[in-house]
């Protein structure tokens, strides 16, 4: 108060700004000039007498045009890979099952909740033949996270399904093939721990191949704790690859859970790991609910157990003979 100040008003173009509010009744003291300096300025006065400046300068202006272009394509970009991950989201979540196969022996269900809109964790259930009462179940796991093992996971899913017509028959051939299409058309460094069991709902049969993914456990009704350790080495590093598969025989209320390690490397605000231990617990005390209410139960649990800030994925399904 009490001193006088000049205030500059930066404008894209000051001829038009001037020819705009001289039309309007705004005083000018100074028509538009063009100094040595550069730019281009002029002054006016408001009704109470105070002066005021309109000045272009050309670097600032383009340095403000360039800064807005930079924001606004920035914005775009934004919009356009918000929309394009939603699509993905939504994609991916009709590549997990939408029906399951009948199985008369058998309840079971499926979960999968990503770390991120997308993620590379993946399960099936293929139905071998309605006639002779078997289902393919599966559980992958891509290496690494988001879109980058989205896409691969994709691709694997395809790769069992389009040739699942001999895995009835013939599931090691099916087992190499989707390696070999794998290692054909994936990066080098690329690579997918899988589970692939397949049941027999007339026998209570499970014939199963581990390829370097975690033991899928098996809790008998007698209290007994199976673990079904690796047969074979992860899909997709070599292509001399040897399926070796390993069978049991599930009886009335055993339970086969099959899950990755989204769920035992889940953590919580206090750095302890959620592990096997827990999963094992968990799966005793949810004993009682049918697998759809299970596999919901411990996706519950487990997000419980896991500290907020945290982004942890996993998928899950837990079966039982009825």
């Amino acid at each position: 108060m009490g001193h006088s100040g000049l205030i500059t008003l930066i404008t894209q173009d000051v001829e038009a700004k001037y020819r705009e509010w001289s039309e309007q009744g705004v005083k000018f003291s100074i028509s538009p000039q063009t100094p040595e300096w550069g730019g281009v300025f002029c002054r006016f006065e408001d009704v109470d007498g105070n002066s005021f400046a309109i000045a272009g300068f050309d670097d600032v202006t383009r340095a403000i045009e360039e800064r807005r272009r930079e924001f606004a394509d920035r914005l775009e970009a934004e919009r356009r890979a918000a929309q394009e991950l939603a699509i993905a989201k939504q994609v991916q979540a009709r590549l997990f099952p939408q029906r399951l196969p009948q199985a008369a022996t058998l309840d079971y269900a499926g979960v999968c909740i990503p770390a991120r809109a997308v993620g590379g964790d993946d399960y099936d259930f293929l139905d071998l033949g309605p006639d002779n009462g078997r289902i393919a179940l599966v559980v992958g796991d891509i290496a690494g996270k988001g879109i980058a093992a989205a896409l691969p996971m994709a691709n694997l899913q395809a790769s069992l399904r389009s040739q699942s017509a001999f895995a009835a028959d013939q599931p090691e051939r099916l087992l190499r093939s989707v390696n070999h299409m794998w290692f054909e058309n994936t990066d080098p460094n690329a690579y997918a721990t899988l589970f692939y069991a397949d049941y027999d709902a007339n026998s209570g049969g499970l014939r199963y191949a581990n390829c370097g993914h975690l033991p899928g456990l098996v809790l008998r009704t007698s209290g007994a704790l199976q673990r079904l350790d690796a047969t074979c080495t992860v899909v997709g590093l070599f292509d001399d690859w040897q399926c070796s598969m390993s069978e049991i025989r599930l009886e009335e209320g055993d339970a086969l859970a099959l899950y990755t390690d989204g769920v035992t490397e889940s953590f919580s605000d206090r750095e302890e790991e959620f592990g096997e231990p827990c999963l094992i617990d968990a799966l005793r005390r949810s004993s009682h609910l049918p697998a759809q209410e299970r596999v919901h139960a411990l996706a519950a649990e487990v997000q419980g157990f896991s500290a907020p800030e945290q982004l942890r994925r996993g998928n899950r399904f837990v079966h039982s003979r009825n």
